[in-house]
C-alpha cells in the first residue's frame, strides 16, 4: 500500500480535535529524547565538554532553522522583540517548557524555565546538571538575528550558573544600544 502525505493529512486529521495539543507535545519530547540519547552516547564516548561543543553547533544551527520556518509558517513579518518573541514561544524549546515564565514588553522580553525536564531527568538518573547555557545561548541568538541582528540575548542564569531550586534559567532579549 502506498501511503503518501495526502494520506498522512488524513489520518491526522482523524485524531479527535483535544487531543491534538497533547499528540504535538508528545512528538516534541520524543525529539528531546532522541536529542538527549544522542547527546549522552556522544558524552559517554568523548566526554561532556565534547559533547556539549557539538550540541552547541547543532542547535546554534537550529536556532536559525527554526526561526525561518515559524517566521514563514505564522506569518510574521515583523523584526521587532514582540515578533521574535510570538515566534520564539512556538520553537521546540519553549512550546516544551513545561513551566516557564514570559514577558514580553516593547523594548525588551523574558524567559525562565523553572522547572527543567531535561535537567530533572539527568538528576534522576544520577547525572550532573548538564552545562546547558553555551548550548541554549547560540539557539537563541541566532533564533533572535532571524529576526533583527540588533536584539541582543543576555543570559542571566542557566546551568553551569548557580540557580536556585524554583529556577533552571532566565534569558532576557533586549536591544543594542545606539
Amino acid at each position: 500500500m502506498n501511503m503518501g502525505r495526502n494520506n498522512d493529512v488524513k489520518l491526522l486529521s482523524q485524531l479527535p480535535k483535544e487531543k491534538i495539543p497533547d499528540y504535538i507535545f508528545l512528538q516534541l519530547r520524543n525529539l528531546w529524547a532522541m536529542d538527549g540519547l544522542y547527546f549522552l552516547g556522544i558524552e559517554e564516548r568523548f566526554g561532556t565538554e565534547v559533547a556539549t561543543q557539538i550540541d552547541a553547533q547543532v542547535w546554534e544551527v537550529m536556532g536559525k532553522i527554526e526561526a525561518r520556518k515559524l517566521k514563514e509558517y505564522l506569518g510574521i513579518t515583523g523584526t521587532d522583540i514582540s515578533s521574535m518573541m510570538k515566534a520564539l514561544q512556538y520553537c521546540s524549546w519553549a512550546l516544551d517548557l513545561e513551566d516557564k515564565e514570559i514577558v514580553i514588553q516593547k523594548d525588551c522580553a523574558m524567559i525562565r524555565n523553572v522547572s527543567c525536564r531535561v535537567q530533572n531527568t539527568r538528576r534522576s538518573k544520577g547525572l550532573t546538571e548538564f552545562g546547558c547555557k553555551p548550548v541554549r545561548f547560540g539557539f537563541l541568538k541566532e533564533f533572535a538575528k532571524e529576526f533583527n541582528p540588533d536584539i541582543v540575548v543576555k543570559c542571566i542564569l542557566c546551568p553551569p550558573d548557580q540557580h536556585p531550586e524554583d529556577l533552571w534559567c532566565h534569558w532576557e532579549f533586549t536591544y543594542k544600544e545606539k
